[in-house]
């Protein structure tokens, strides 16, 4: 018994798929425009893959790797990382906490909090944030050393004006991007605007600015470390000592102890996200 095809009905029309580029297609173009920045990035760029790959500079790199992977494991020398270890967790808390509070502050008055508003502080607000996170936590730490000397405090306050920055932005983009309803009802029955944001808008952004903030603490702790090559303490600072020295098994212990306390924040922070999403 043969098998009866499925007839088409009189009115379905077939239309073949849309063709890959369209010329009034504003995300082709953007796609187009984006493919082209990335051949003339590579075509600009003198990347030399032929020298990299080399038989003599693989050996080279291995050489280093197999010195780094001697790490030096004396208790005089791990009495010395453990406090460094700590410092640079403890400037990372810091820096992070201290960004939160002004970048919340800042939030406020970058963002438009319904269609009323006339935000008349956006735009420089806006333009400071900016500023705060163009300029790279290295320049931060380097400016700030001259007031402060040397040490974690120069450091952590680096992280926090450069973290209010960028939490800054994320928290005005999160609080202009929250649903207006519950706002609106409380703004027609003449609540002030002060208990408007506290009871309508913060409880709906809380959860993702709280997301904001961890994954901005586990980026500061390898700045942290990273700062503290400009003088600035911590695991970084050793690790500049060390280096300097060609010191590679001392060198390695702190590369070490940056990874094992990168990984306790990171698993600090995946705990607190999933206790606060339940």
């Amino acid at each position: 018994m043969s098998k009866i095809e499925p007839q088409p009905a009189a009115n379905e029309v077939y239309r073949l798929p849309p063709p890959l580029f369209d010329a009034r297609c504003r995300a082709c173009w953007m796609v187009a425009a984006l493919a082209a920045l990335v051949v003339a990035s590579f075509w600009s760029l003198d990347l030399q893959w032929a020298r990299f790959f080399s038989i003599e500079s693989l050996a080279r790199m291995g050489r280093f790797a197999g010195e780094l992977a001697r790490p030096a494991l004396g208790h005089a020398f791990l009495q010395k990382l453990l406090p460094a270890a700590l410092e640079t967790l403890a400037m990372s808390v810091v820096g992070t906490v201290l960004a939160v509070v002004a970048g919340l502050l800042l939030a406020l008055p970058a963002s438009k909090l319904h269609d009323g508003d006339p935000a008349r502080w956006r735009g420089p607000t806006r333009l400071l944030l900016n500023a705060l996170r163009s300029v790279p936590e290295l320049m931060w730490a380097a400016l700030l050393l001259i007031a402060a000397g040397l040490g974690p405090f120069a450091g952590t306050l680096a992280l926090a004006v450069h973290t209010s920055g960028v939490l800054g932005r994320l928290f005005a983009e999160s609080i202009e991007n929250a649903a207006q309803g519950p706002a609106f009802a409380l703004r027609v029955r003449g609540v002030p605007e002060g208990r408007v944001f506290l009871y309508a808008t913060l409880p709906q952004v809380l959860p993702q600015l709280m997301s904001y903030a961890l994954y901005r603490w586990e980026n500061n702790i390898r700045a942290a470390a990273v700062l503290g090559v400009v003088g600035a303490g911590g695991l970084g600072q050793m690790l500049a000592f060390h280096l300097g020295l060609f010191q590679m098994g001392e060198t390695g212990t702190v590369l070490l102890a940056m990874i094992v306390l990168v990984s306790l924040v990171d698993a600090a922070s995946y705990v607190a996200r999933r206790f606060m999403g339940r």
